[in-house]
């Protein structure tokens, strides 16, 4: 029986509606005071489109269902009182504790960690003056510039609902029609497409608090802020193979690193970063400040290094804490305020509304991971799950007599929150700020910003998330946008996936109508045409080997003497090895085997040594599993390091031949690093081959099979 219910005479059409069956006009912007002011209450089907979405699954969340956490703390390096008077920004020697959660953004809970998405960087400070989150990204810009786009833009991504495939990925049709359609996207998707898509560890990322946000100090100055968190080791990506592969070998790969490097005592650390613009300089540059499709290059505003989070211990039980801790990006401070970005003005309503149903009621804020460290007291009362009484006795209103008018009104002087005072003015309307329309003037900027090697990935992330697109429209429209950011990228693009590139003179109009309208949006606001700080190989340090892991390939009849030097060293500078064999107990008591060649792959590991020892040697030569180990090691450009007579190893494979061939000259030259034996010269040559992650000069490596 056909149980829909049926349209009366007169009712048959095609449009949107509210759930009360209302036709909806512009769904595209929230309602707001002009088109840069807040959003504002009175906009009913903002607040119904976004409760219904905030609640259509539980009970995990709908998304960055997939985390990890880890405790720890922060410390800031010098006090902050000319721009903020919040507490924990203000004295060096405290130590404010912290709650940090990294996630994947799109898939379900049970879904593996290396997919390619954005990452989640949410950080929880237990301050003296109650909890402030930090609510962020790995990226800093996002999708979309409205929250209202929200559940279409997560509805896109997700699994499509008639046959709920395919998890945790964008490479699908409905999430490319969906972009091909939404130009202000296209910023964002250069993110994702680039190796910031698939990060190493969660150690080795960055972390943006995406929105505008205010600093205010204790005479009322105001400057917008952006946050970041930077890693104090070198960022790290996974190649796409690799990332494919870890996701079959160990899909907990990222929360099973963060877990073991904190066991071991490899805490990772963080510096929190601030770029500052203040209030008068608002519209002094060729972005608005308030779009979360746009970044502000740091070239234009820099850095100032604000404090260091170290995150030592891990949580005790899961879902205690790292399932049930709740972020709001409302949650503040006195000192920090927000701004009218309307996908921040958004999120304040979904946070809160979200944890309602995921958590089960009002009381969230009463379990242990989301109790401030802070006093709590207020007339609140009753509701599920309420475990204290935060109201005196028999009085739990305002004001009041009998509890001596307590608890009383905090003044200003007292760390009182106060909302910065800011004009607002304007028509109640659905629209967005003329500076919003500019979707790929940083679009561009963040493309030609990127190595040669970064920007072949991102053509290649395409070929690979466009090729599982069948619907050839939809191909065709995304090359298109494309085409206004890069034409050479596009038409690479386009040959990948079997686009038939745009004729030059459809591109030269193309590019004419984007450079006419930025030039006449942006004319005399100061810009950048290059900003190296977007390229993780360009701010590459290599001076650390933090976090580094070895595979250390090894059979019966290897030195052991070189194993324990190796571990011993790897040790000192805070990196781990492993010892993989084709079996377990093959050295016996006298060398534990850590994985055998069935349980772990190349791809786990940032490097692989090969040990000395001619029986060792000779059975790994007939070893097809150590033989595509090695390979496969070399074919992502990772180092590789081999000790006395593990290079006769290495003559016998397809490797050694193709570089020759090549005409490539030493092994060092390409991050592979030999020697006689374990010496101090040997392991400085490493040191560096590690530090570097990657290289990229291998141009034999794709001829190696693996």
């Amino acid at each position: 029986m056909d149980n829909k219910p049926k349209n009366q005479p007169g009712q048959e059409h095609d449009y949107m509606t509210t759930n009360q069956g209302v036709k909806i006009n512009h769904t595209d912007d929230s309602l707001k005071i002009g088109e840069r002011g807040p959003t504002i209450m009175d906009d009913h089907h903002f607040r119904e489109k976004m409760m219904h979405f905030d609640h259509e699954r539980i009970p995990e969340r709908v998304v960055h269902a997939r985390g990890s956490a880890a405790h720890g703390y922060f410390q800031v390096y010098e006090s902050m009182a000319p721009y903020s008077k919040a507490k924990f920004l203000q004295d060096p020697s405290k130590k404010t504790p912290v709650f940090v959660r990294f996630s994947t953004v799109v898939g379900f809970k049970g879904s593996a960690d290396t997919v390619r998405d954005v990452r989640g960087f949410a950080t929880k400070f237990y301050t003296e003056e109650g909890n402030y989150d930090l609510v962020g990204n790995n990226m800093p810009v996002f999708f979309i510039q409205d929250a209202i786009k929200f559940p279409d833009l997560v509805h896109s991504i997700k699994p499509e609902p008639d046959k709920e495939i395919p998890q945790a990925a964008a490479a699908h049709d409905s999430f490319w029609d969906f972009i091909s359609l939404m130009p202000e996207s296209m910023h964002m998707i250069m993110w994702v497409l680039s190796d910031r898509g698939v990060p190493r560890s969660y150690s080795k990322m960055e972390g943006f608090g995406v929105h505008t946000f205010r600093f205010i100090n204790n005479e009322g100055k105001s400057h917008f802020i952006k946050l970041h968190w930077k890693p104090l080791t070198d960022m790290a990506s996974l190649v796409w193979d690799e990332a494919q592969k870890a996701a079959g070998k160990d899909p907990d790969f990222n929360r099973r690193d963060l877990w073991e490097s904190i066991e071991m005592g490899n805490y990772p650390e963080f510096e929190l970063c601030v770029q500052m613009i203040p209030e008068e300089d608002e519209h002094k540059f060729a972005f608005d400040i308030l779009d979360a499709t746009k970044l502000w290059p740091e070239e234009l505003v820099p850095l100032k290094k604000v404090g260091k989070m170290v995150l030592d211990r891990n949580p005790e039980d899961f879902f205690t804490e790292t399932e049930q801790v709740a972020f709001h990006p409302g949650h503040l401070v006195s000192g920090i305020d927000l701004t009218n970005d309307p996908l921040l003005q958004g999120r304040l309503f979904s946070y809160l509304d979200t944890q309602l149903t995921r958590l089960g009621g009002p009381n969230f804020a009463e379990l242990p991971i989301n109790r401030p460290h802070a006093k709590v007291e207020n007339n609140q009362q009753d509701g599920i799950m309420r475990h204290h009484n935060n109201h005196r006795n028999a009085v739990n209103y305002y004001p009041n007599t009998r509890a001596d008018g307590k608890p009383k009104m905090a003044p200003e002087d007292e760390q009182g929150y106060v909302h910065y005072p800011q004009e607002v003015s304007g028509k109640k309307i659905r629209g967005r700020s003329e500076g919003f329309k500019d979707h790929y003037s940083q679009a561009t900027l963040f493309y030609r910003s990127m190595t040669d090697i970064e920007k072949k990935h991102i053509v290649e992330a395409a070929w690979f998330e466009l090729g599982k697109v069948k619907e050839m429209a939809i191909r065709e429209r995304v090359v298109k946008q494309f085409y206004h950011i890069d034409a050479d990228m596009a038409k690479q693009v386009a040959e990948g996936i079997g686009v038939k590139p745009l004729e030059q003179s459809e591109v030269d109009k193309i590019q004419q109508e984007v450079k006419a309208f930025q030039e006449n949006l942006w004319s005399g606001k100061e810009n950048v045409t290059d900003s190296p700080s977007l390229s993780m190989e360009k701010v590459k340090k290599a001076d650390s080997i933090k976090g580094v892991k070895v595979g250390i390939l090894a059979e019966k009849g290897a030195n052991v003497s070189t194993v324990n030097k190796l571990k011993d060293w790897l040790k000192e500078h805070n990196a781990d090895a492993e010892v993989v064999a084709s079996q377990f107990g093959v050295f016996g008591d006298e060398l534990k085997v850590d994985k055998s060649y069935i349980t772990t792959a190349s791809v786990l590991y940032d490097s692989i040594f090969i040990v000395d020892g001619k029986e060792s040697i000779e059975a790994m030569a007939e070893n097809g599993d150590s033989i595509h180990f090695v390979n496969e090691c070399y074919k992502h450009c990772k180092p590789i390091g081999l000790i006395g007579n593990a290079s006769e190893f290495l003559e016998n494979t397809s490797i050694r031949k193709l570089v020759q061939a090549n005409g490539e000259g030493n092994w060092s030259d390409k991050g592979v690093v030999s020697g006689k034996e374990a010496s101090d010269d040997f392991f400085s040559d490493y040191f560096k081959a590690l530090a570097m992650q990657r290289h990229w000069g291998r141009s034999s490596k794709n001829k190696v099979p693996a």
